[in-house]
């Protein structure tokens, strides 16, 4: 179950920290509104290193649709792998 409180509860923030967990974040609410999330630095780290990874893939997407993409069979063949 989300952990959703109000950006209030910073005031006490190490109750709000402790309920900080890998996998599970805390949402913060202004106005009533989702405002922010808290999060593991683990978490950060994982959510980062996807980002990164998704956008090296549209660009090498990006890269295939303008030069061409490569068969399968070309790269066992410069791999060694047939």
């Amino acid at each position: 179950m989300a952990n959703i409180k109000p950006v209030s509860d910073l005031r006490s923030y190490n109750i709000v920290l402790k309920d900080v967990a890998v996998g599970e974040p805390v949402f913060l609410t202004k106005n009533g509104r989702g405002k922010y999330a808290l999060m593991d630095i683990e978490d950060y780290r994982k959510t980062q290193a996807t980002l990164k990874l998704f956008a090296d893939l549209a660009k090498g997407e990006v890269v295939a649709e303008q030069g061409g993409w490569i068969k399968l069979e070309e790269i066992e063949e410069d791999l060694g792998i047939k």
